[in-house]
């Protein structure tokens, strides 16, 4: 399985990335046996990875690193980077490569103190990889000092250190950064290709697979936990219900309510398994005995650490809203297919007959303004609203 089997229906990107892959590692060879380094190259110090959510942006950054540190004998007869299989590739792509560090937003933003060790690093030459590369998965979320301290190592790289930015559009990342990297664009994948990927790769029957990716539109992992988990379908379920019941106020507070509490205990969910094992792993290397008190000098780093969890606890929850915001939007977009007689495929069939009540009983207009509601709560999200007074104000305009 080559390292680019993660990509869905991004051909036109896996060329590029293929192609810069091959020169970069050229340039290694070369370099490594005191050669002259080829001058034209399709290889570069940065790049910046833009689409929407669930487009791969991640996965696609992350194959490129792995083809970049891939160690395959079969490089030397001609075949191209990214095997998957040796050391250099399957230790990038499950995330334990000494020379591949991956930065995420651990709250709203990327602080500076996240950044600051990790700037640090990228000047430092590849301790046994081919490259020195550094992932940043959120790059929206760098705030003005953050995006500075990477400014500074984009403008001035290591001669074998490698930046990969992800951000859903160039709009998103200071114009100082952008113009520093390729840019490479990623596009929403057909629901033919998220369907046919989890029948080769999960094993899902033909016919929920397909539902299941027209349903997460275009959103790869999206349609995977739809397919896979009965609690996302259960929340899906609860989300389209929402049209029907806020026909009065008191309908519209009681939904916004249950929609925050939904995502509040979905955050719960995920901090319960994450925040144990990290508590439990410092613990251990700050020398704690099991069920005995914390060393001198340790409560900081403690402290430090619940913080962040408390950070990545918000963040996972305003995530999971959303998830709920977008699968809302979908179907009005239906809903407004069905006004307009459009022959469009309908993202939630399973529901048709909600979807043809609301469209009869409705003009196009009012749609539209329904659908710039939700548009209008996940800004409001986004600029820090607290979250129930956001989703109030929703369910009031969508009466």
């Amino acid at each position: 399985m080559a390292v680019w089997d993660d990509l869905v229906g991004q051909t036109r990107v896996e060329e590029q990335l293929s192609a810069a892959a091959r020169d970069a590692d050229a340039f290694v060879t070369a370099h490594e046996a005191g050669e002259s380094v080829p001058e034209a190259s399709k290889m570069t110090h940065a790049w910046l990875f833009t689409g929407p959510p669930g487009a791969g942006r991640v996965d696609a950054a992350r194959a490129f690193a792995a083809a970049l540190q891939c160690v395959s004998p079969d490089r030397a007869l001609g075949g191209t980077p990214g095997c998957g299989f040796c050391t250099g590739c399957h230790t990038t792509l499950i995330g334990t490569h000494a020379d591949v560090t991956t930065v995420s937003a651990v709250g709203t933003e990327i602080l500076v103190r996240d950044m600051r060790d990790t700037v640090r690093k990228s000047f430092t030459a590849p301790a046994n990889g081919r490259w020195q590369i550094i992932l940043v998965a959120d790059a929206e979320r760098l705030n003005e000092r953050s995006g500075n301290a990477v400014l500074k190592a984009v403008e001035e790289p290591a001669p074998r250190t490698v930046w990969l930015l992800c951000s859903p559009s160039l709009d998103d990342v200071l114009p100082t950064i952008r113009s520093r990297c390729r840019h490479l664009n990623l596009r929403t994948p057909s629901v033919e290709a998220v369907a046919d990927v989890l029948v080769r790769r999960d094993g899902i029957e033909p016919g929920v697979a397909l539902a299941a990716a027209r349903a997460g539109q275009g959103h790869v992992g999206r349609a995977r936990r739809l397919a896979t988990d009965e609690r996302a379908r259960a929340r899906r379920a609860v989300v389209l219900k929402l049209p029907m019941r806020v026909a009065d106020i008191g309908g519209c507070f009681k939904t916004a309510q249950e929609l925050i509490d939904t995502a509040a205990e979905d955050a719960k969910q995920v901090a319960e398994e994450i925040d144990t094992k990290e508590t439990e792993e410092l613990r251990a290397a700050l020398g704690a005995v099991q069920g005995g008190r914390m060393p001198r000098g340790t409560a900081g780093m403690m402290k430090e650490l619940e913080e962040n969890q408390k950070r990545r606890g918000r963040r996972t929850q305003l995530d999971t809203l959303d998830l709920a915001l977008t699968d809302l939007t979908g179907f009005y977009r239906d809903v407004l297919a069905l006004q307009l007689r459009s022959r469009t495929p309908l993202t939630n069939e399973d529901v048709r007959d909600a979807l043809e009540t609301v469209a009869r009983d409705t003009t196009p207009e009012r749609t539209l303004r329904r659908i710039e509601a939700v548009l209008a709560c996940r800004e409001a999200l986004d600029r820090n609203v607290a979250p129930l007074l956001a989703v109030e104000a929703m369910t009031m305009a969508l009466r």
